[in-house]
This record gives C-alpha cells, structure tokens and sequence, in this order.
C-alpha cells in the first residue's frame, strides 16, 4: 500500500481548510442571517456558538483523521468497526452537495461574463430565471438542458477533476494558494469600494445596529448554531480527509482556531461589503435597507445585478469582481467536498485515486445535469434544503453522541490532540460536545421535523418533496450501511503507525 498523501506545508492546510469553510454562504448566507437576527447583537450567540459548537468539532474532526489518517469511513472503521457508516453517511452527503454546487458555481461562472456587457439588462429577476435559466413553469418537471448553464458546467468539473487528479500536494494544495488569497484580495477591494458609495453608512448601520430585545429569542440562538455549523464545513467528512493529509507533528488545536476565525472573519467582511452596497441600493431607490435585504440566489443573481446596474463608474470591473469571488468561493469548497468521496472510494475499493477521481467525480459530473436542465432550480432548491437539514444536521448530531457517549473516547481523542498541540483542550471542550452541541443540534433536528411535517417546505406539492427531498435524505443513510458492509482489504483497518504515518 503507497506511503498516505501530505500537505506539503501547514499554510497548505490552513488554506485548504479555510477554502473549504470560505464558500458561497459566507457571502450570500450570512449577512441576512445576521440582520434577520437581530444585527449587531447576533453577533454574541454567533461567537458562542463558535466557541462551543464550531471550533470544539472542528478540533474532533482534525483529531479524528490525524489520529486514524484515514478518510471519514476508514477514520470512523478503525475507531469503531460498527461506526463506519456514519463516515459514509458523510460522505454520501457531500456527494450529492457536488452534484448541485457545481451548478450554483457555474451560474457564477456566467455571469463574470455577463458582467462584462451588463448583460442582465435592467430587469435581472426577468434575465435570471427566464432568459438564462429558462425555467419551468411546474416543480418537477425536468425539461430540457439548458446550453448556457451546460457550458460552465462542463468547465467547472473540468478544473474540479483535474485539482483532484494532481492530488494533495500538487492538486489542492496548489489551487487554495492561488484561489483563496486571490478570493480575498478580490473581495477586499469590492468592499473598499462599496463602503465609499452613498448610502453606505445606512446599510452598514441596519447590519450592525444591536437589536437587544431578539437576544433572549432561542430562535435567534439556533440561527447561530446553525450557521456556525453549516458555514465551517464540518460532518461533512471534509476536515476529516483534509488533517488525514497532516503529517505526525501538527498543532490540531491552533490549526482549528485559525481555520474557524479566518471563516468568521471572512464572514464578517462580507457583510460589510454586502449591506453597504444594499445601503447604496435603498438610496438609489428611496427605500428603507429592510425594503432591499435578501439571501441566497436572490442576492447574488438577482439583486447585486441591480446594484452594479446602478454604479456611479466601472460597473462592469466590480461586477466581474464580484462574480469571479463567488465563483473562486464555490470552487474551493467543491474540491473539498470531491475530495471526501474520492478518498473514500480509493481506500475502501483499493483503486487509484485516478480511477476515483474519474468514477466519482464523473458520476458527480453526470448526476449534476439534472440540476441543468429547466426545472433545475426547483430540484436544487428541495435538495439543498433537505440534504442539509436532515444530513448535515442529523449527521453532526449522530457523530456527536456516538463519539462521547456510545464509544466514550473524548478523553483519548482529548489526549491525542494535546499531545501534538500548544493550546491545551480541556473540561470546555468535553462539555461542548457532551452535552452543549448534542442539545442544540437536537432541539435544531426537533423543530426541522416539527415544521415539516406541519407543512411542505415552499409550499411545493407533497410528492415532490417526498420523491426529492425525504427520499434523499434517507437514501443516503441507507446506502451509508450497505457500503460499510463491504469488508476491508486485510490489514487496512489496522491504525498506522508513527514510522509509516511519517513516511
């Protein structure tokens, strides 16, 4: 069996990590999240929430794969053989997040080039959904591919493949170097520009102005929790995979805190960006910031075209600007998110991470296309929302209690992080995910149920949620048992040693 895959350096990880984390919904999720919340006073159950939710697992997890170096479902067989279908459950999740991301990035990836001519047009609600997406009437029904979205896509896989293909060191290592500082200095320049238009200071103030009386709402709470949780890229077998990749001496715990505030800072500074230039948008129509605040596809396609419309100079540099950010966001995290299933597959079967990539990430591919054709959209929406309220969710939630009360090894796990880290975890770290994280993400899973069982998630018809959305997010459960019964290759379950773990 070939010596395990290593970063080549621990700013290569950090990066990888923090691409990983830094996605599409830290720009489009985030800043709505915070002002629906009560604005500047979200921003203290935000940061508990990072203290007791975000970072603790994000220190399980790379303890996880740096002590059993291992994807999520060798990882989860050498801890407990009867816990392996949790890692493929994970995995499972983040194959079908690829499937649809990859269409969302490719979205972006048209209109970068769009945003060269303002192609949009003034009615950008009309231009998204009819001209470009040209979607269906009806949920549900499939229609035809839709060439202009085929195009990027196409493209998208092309680059995600050929990352994955390289590797670790040369492959994702290499493209979060480039991608993820380029990201930044991108966006950095969006936002110097955005808090110098009129009207920015309105947005800025609606963003950051503390609503103290939603304090004491445990709504409020659980948006932070769930935003913490979904924004790190945690259960999703990703930060497994990657600290696999981290050789024998690495500081686990700084490595957490670093790769869990370069997300939130990152967030911080998209909300900045976004609300000011929401700010600027009321102005220019006469409107309260309230009037203007949305999230998600609305947004991004909807609503920044409308503000880069209305850009006193160089509409089209910042549209460009803004567009290649998003579509730099979306690709690190897919690579991250292919990499699960490609580890996966390659260790499980005993293939070539060549034959992996293509078989993986080709299935991905081919699957995506249902997310391109008309009714796309529809299909994207009920997936994405049923795949990460009861996947991502329930899937934290599971790994959580069968890790500190079924198989009772945080103290081990505990001893192992702090042996090869210089901040010490202790009694915090064990509480939180004792009995802190189990409570919020059970409550969480509690109200998800109890919401939709009362009523159809948008409203859409019940068998269309049933068949894409229910049906989904059992599937992946089921289908995470039946490949944990497929036995190991001999010797692979036993935990490599410090000799062979270096090497």
């Amino acid at each position: 069996m070939e010596s395990r895959q290593q970063w080549g350096t621990r700013a290569g990880f950090i990066l990888a990590a923090a691409g990983s984390a830094i996605g599409l919904g830290n720009i489009w999720r985030f800043p709505a999240v915070a002002y629906e919340n009560g604005g500047g006073a979200f921003f203290l159950p935000y940061l508990f929430a990072l203290l007791t939710a975000g970072i603790p697992i994000l220190i399980l997890e790379f303890t996880l794969g740096h002590k059993y170096r291992g994807s999520a479902p060798l990882t989860f067989a050498r801890l407990s053989k009867g816990a392996e279908w949790i890692g493929w459950w994970q995995v499972l999740i983040s194959f079908v997040i690829s499937t649809y991301y990859s269409v969302v990035i490719a979205w972006a990836m048209s209109y970068t080039y769009f945003a060269f001519t303002s192609k949009w047009g003034e009615d950008t609600e009309g231009f998204l959904f009819g001209e470009y997406l040209k979607l269906a009437e009806t949920p549900g029904t499939f229609g035809g591919i839709v060439p202009a979205v085929l195009i990027p896509l196409v493209l998208v896989w092309v680059i995600n493949l050929a990352v994955l293909y390289k590797g670790v060191r040369k492959g994702i290592e290499l493209a979060n170097k480039i991608f993820l500082p380029t990201l930044v200095v991108l966006f950095f320049i969006i936002v110097v520009r955005a808090v110098t238009l009129e009207g920015a200071v309105e947005g800025l103030n609606a963003f950051f102005k503390p609503n103290w009386d939603q304090i004491m709402n445990g709504k409020v709470w659980v948006a932070a929790y769930s935003q913490i949780f979904f924004s790190l890229s945690i259960a999703f077998a990703i930060m497994i995979t990657y600290s696999s990749y981290l050789p024998k001496k690495s500081d686990i715990t700084n490595n957490a805190f670093i790769t869990g505030f370069a997300n939130s800072g990152f967030e911080l500074l998209a909300g900045i960006g976004v609300f000011s230039v929401l700010g600027f948008l009321a102005h220019q129509q006469g409107v309260a910031v309230s009037e203007v605040v949305k999230g998600g596809v609305g947004l991004a396609f909807v609503v920044f075209p409308q503000i880069i419309n209305q850009f006193p100079a160089f509409n089209e540099f910042f549209g460009v600007l803004f567009f290649l950010s998003l579509t730099l966001a979306g690709l690190s995290s897919l690579i991250s998110i292919s990499e699960t299933y490609v580890a996966a597959f390659q260790e499980k079967f005993g293939i070539s991470r060549a034959k992996a990539v293509l078989g993986g990430g080709g299935l991905a591919a081919l699957i995506a296309l249902v997310f391109a054709t008309n009714g796309g959209l529809y299909f994207l929406d009920v997936v994405d929302y049923f795949i990460n309220n009861f996947g991502v969710a329930l899937v934290g939630l599971i790994e959580v209690i069968v890790i500190a009360w079924v198989l009772k090894q945080l103290n081990a796990l505990q001893t192992h992080a702090n042996s090869v880290s210089d901040i010490m975890v202790g009694a915090w770290w064990k509480v939180s995910l004792s009995v802190i994280t189990p409570v919020v993400l059970g409550y969480m899973m509690f109200d998800s149920i109890k919401t939709n069982v009362k009523e159809n998630y948008g409203g859409y018809d019940t068998l269309f949620v049933v068949k894409y959305g229910w049906t989904i997010a059992a599937l992946v459960i089921v289908l995470g048992f039946v490949l944990s019964v497929k036995r190991w290759r001999d010797g692979v379950l036993s935990v490599p040693t410090d000799k062979e773990v270096s090497s």
